[in-house]
């Protein structure tokens, strides 16, 4: 059995919360729930020129819509707080002196102009871009000397400079490269703040963070984090690094600029539009889950409950995975169809409100089972159903006529369905149908001229839900007045 661990999510603050983060939170959480452990909310947001007003409050937006609730964070406390970079200046700073006293880190006074010259230099030379070391070997005392007079300084990472090093990746197995090829990083600005390289190795660590979940664009100063790691002599984390999404094409990364949707226009990568897009968190996580691991070679439904009892690290897969958002609506679908009926209506009436249409859920509930497997997505049901909620519909008279007919005869027609209708002994569709597809009969028109006029008139549109059964829903009075000023329409628009 695997023992509980602690996974935490540390997102940087610095723009719009899309897939890519919502897919390492997931795993995160599948992970700390099902071993028993705990998931973190860290929100690493030392970089203040590119925090963002209001990523924070989307970032917790986004995990609370997929229900990946956190165990620790800024919001809720835990015993590892603040949870907030910002927050814990001190705590990094302690860790960077300790890392110069133990001769694993030192001063650089080097300035932006020096360092801008240097790397122009370098370009030149076709070097590849690197600190040249000109501050790593001062005197200790000369060091200090100078940082007690208030001299602006850095302070970087003593990167060795023979041998190699050598980390474990659990997807990709060990990895080393040339301890030559890492640069001397800065691990503490001349501000006091933090970058990534030492406030994610020191935090993971004070947290007790036993598996590192990130992207595997990490991958290229993994060597240094292994290094910082172990020059604190901590013991290491299980490191994981996921896979990138690639643009539904399959080529290059993703980006939003690229990303088609197959209803033809632009999809988004922001969970946040989907759910107003009318997308399911059940259909996005399952979506999401996908993009990177696998239960087996045929297993793609999955509950929230269900990937938490199935998930494990070894089934994750290291190869970019291409977005395909035809899959989104297809396990969107399913689990739209899966919700019980209250639910569904629950779900859809902010989609209705928003549009302007008054509804209620027990309305909402008698229209549900004509809706659920017509729609893929929520915001669907308001276009497909939003005459049941309107006062009254206005179709144009053009569109009522009936093919093969002239307009006198379609407003004719229409007005024997009213009348057909109005004699039905009972406002069902069991006992409606039977008796107008009798008068299309009679008057020598297929089912689908008739019902399509009739459609059009008590509707307003082409396409909609089951034509009796919505007509029962809608109400014999509405109904028989919508017949009635359709034929009305028709006749008033006919030719002199």
């Amino acid at each position: 059995m695997i023992p509980p661990a602690r996974t935490r999510f540390a997102p940087s603050p610095t723009g719009r919360t899309h897939i890519g983060s919502a897919r390492t939170a997931l795993y995160d959480y599948l992970l700390a729930r099902q071993t028993g452990g705990q998931f973190v909310l860290r929100i690493e947001d030392t970089d203040a020129k590119r925090t963002v007003p209001g990523a924070e409050q989307e970032l917790m937006e986004s995990l609370r819509w997929l229900g990946l609730e956190w165990d620790e964070g800024p919001d809720v406390g835990g015993p590892y707080a603040p949870y907030r970079q910002s927050e814990r200046k001190e705590i990094y700073r302690r860790h960077a002196l300790d890392l110069v006293a133990r001769g694993h880190a030192y001063y650089c006074f080097c300035s932006p102009e020096r360092l801008a010259q240097m790397r122009q230099e370098q370009q030149k030379k076709r070097q590849p871009p690197r600190y040249d070391g000109r501050c790593r070997d001062l005197p200790a005392s000369e060091s200090k000397a100078r940082v007690e007079r208030g001299e602006s300084a850095v302070i970087r990472f003593r990167t060795p400079r023979e041998g190699t090093t050598t980390g474990v990746d659990l997807l990709r197995g060990p990895i080393t490269v040339e301890n030559a090829t890492i640069d001397d990083y800065v691990l503490l600005k001349s501000d006091g703040l933090p970058v990534y390289h030492l406030a994610a190795m020191v935090d993971d660590r004070l947290m007790e963070i036993t598996h590192v979940l990130r992207s595997s664009e990490w991958l290229p100063t993994f060597p240094l984090h292994v290094l910082v790691v172990r020059a604190f002599g901590w013991p290491e984390p299980v490191w994981v690094h996921l896979s990138v999404f690639l643009n539904p094409t399959g080529k290059g990364k993703m980006s939003k600029r690229h990303a088609v949707d197959p209803k033809g226009g632009a999809a988004s990568i922001y969970p946040l539009d989907l759910r107003d897009a009318g997308y399911l968190p059940e259909g996005v996580l399952n979506w999401l889950a996908l993009m990177g691991w696998s239960y087996d070679d045929h297993t793609e439904l999955f509950t929230l409950p269900e990937l938490i009892e199935k998930f494990s690290l070894e089934r994750l897969h290291p190869s970019p995975a291409a977005v395909n958002f035809t899959k989104l609506d297809h396990f969107n679908g399913i689990h739209l169809r899966a919700l019980p009926t209250d639910d569904l209506a629950r779900r859809l009436v902010p989609y209705f409100e928003k549009a302007g249409l008054p509804v209620d859920e027990r309305t909402l509930a008698r229209i549900v089972p004509l809706l659920r497997e017509r729609i893929r997505t929520l915001d669907e049901a308001v276009e497909m159903a939003g005459f049941f909620f309107r006062q009254a519909v206005t179709p144009d008279p053009a569109s009522l006529a009936i093919p093969g007919r002239t307009a006198e005869e379609s407003a004719g027609l229409l007005r024997s369905a009213h009348e057909t209708a109005a004699a039905a002994p009972a406002w069902r569709a069991e006992v409606l149908e039977p008796a107008l597809r009798a008068l299309a009969e009679r008057s020598g028109l297929t089912t689908g001229q008739l019902f399509g006029a009739m459609r059009m008139a008590i509707t307003g549109q082409a396409v909609s839900p089951p034509l009796f059964e919505s007509m029962v829903v809608i109400g014999r009075e509405t109904c028989l007045a919508r017949l009635l000023a359709a034929s009305e329409a028709v006749r008033r628009a006919a030719p002199a």
